[in-house]
């Protein structure tokens, strides 16, 4: 199969409708997309990403029209529920809810719940606006790996395998969606996203879930991660490694020439967490390009936005099956 990176969005519309799958900008990550609605279309998803079948994916709406056509609200929490989607629709949030018949199995791994969002980015907006329909969009990378934030990210993981990429330039948020779910007047976050605990906290008591059954997308311990070992350290001036070893930093303190390093790359050279969160994965991905033995992360401050950049730098750095490396 040929890939395609183009700008045309009424192509992007007619695979669509023909069931095949297309790598569409959000202002998340990229995202690869098919009719969430079509168990065959969604099957291609899972091919092309290699993604295990137990892992749901994140239902795409095209308007607010669709919402309790693919989720049943009638539950307690329903005011809670309408307040978040309100403030935050459309953007970076996603909300599990008890799912509709109409939603196939496939798409919510089994579950009897549903996670959905609409989204802001404008071209993302125009084509599930033309198809009419909700698209089931997880990232456009193999499954674990580190996500895509540009068209050629999603090229250089998927190539030969999904006919079309939209291009819309660099994601501006850089990580994916804060998920939640809402019960008995709670809301639990079960994934830190670009909306903060902060900003949910107003609207009820917040829970971080941690552990537990996987029932929304990126709750797997090893998630995020590149081909090189990653490792968490608190700060690059004490980080000592053998001469023998290349070693790339990722730095979240300013940090300009080290030899001890092969190369760095700052997140936010004025540390915000903001321009930190959308450079992550792009520099993820130029530090794994380089062949080193280790890439050491400099930990950002666990506040805000800072807590969901650790949250996928832990997930990258856990490898349970990795030997121990001396230093």
């Amino acid at each position: 199969m040929k890939t395609e990176i183009s700008t045309d969005r009424a192509a992007a519309v007619e695979l669509l409708r023909k069931g095949e799958v297309v790598a569409l900008p959000t202002e998340t990550v990229y995202g690869l997309a098919a009719d969430a609605l079509n168990a065959a279309a969604v099957v291609r998803i899972f091919e092309a990403k290699e993604r295990p079948r137990f892992d749901p994916l994140i239902v795409h709406l095209p308007d607010r029209d669709w919402f309790e056509r693919v989720v049943d609200l009638s539950t307690q929490d329903r005011q809670l529920v309408l307040k978040l989607v309100d403030r935050f629709w459309p953007g970076p949030f996603t909300v599990v809810l008890p799912r509709k018949s109409v939603v196939p199995d496939i798409v919510t791994a089994g579950l009897d719940t549903v996670a959905v969002r609409i989204s802001s980015h404008s071209i993302f907006a125009g084509i599930i606006g033309k198809f009419g329909k909700p698209l089931a969009a997880p990232s456009a990378n193999r499954f674990g790996m580190i996500s895509p934030t540009t068209a050629q990210h999603v090229f250089d993981e998927l190539n030969g395998r999904i006919p079309l990429i939209i291009d819309g330039g660099a994601t501006p948020h850089g990580i994916e969606s804060t998920i939640v779910a809402v019960r008995e007047g709670k809301i639990e976050v079960l994934r830190r996203g670009p909306i903060s605990e902060e900003e949910l906290s107003t609207f009820g008591k917040i829970d971080i879930v941690t552990e537990g059954k996987i029932s929304a997308p990126g709750q797997l311990p090893t998630h995020y991660a590149p081909k090189t070992p990653l490792q968490l350290i608190d700060d690059a001036k004490s980080f000592s490694a053998r001469a023998d070893r290349g070693v790339a930093l990722l730095a979240w303190s300013p940090l300009k020439i080290d030899n001890r390093f092969v190369a760095i790359r700052t997140l936010s050279e004025r540390q915000d967490l903001r321009e930190a969160a959308a450079n992550l994965f792009r520099y993820l991905r130029e530090l794994d390009a380089l062949d080193v033995d280790l890439i050491v992360a400099e930990r950002v401050p666990d506040r805000g936005l800072g807590a969901a950049i650790l949250d996928r730098l832990q997930r990258a750095s856990h490898r349970p099956d990795a030997p121990a490396r001396p230093e």
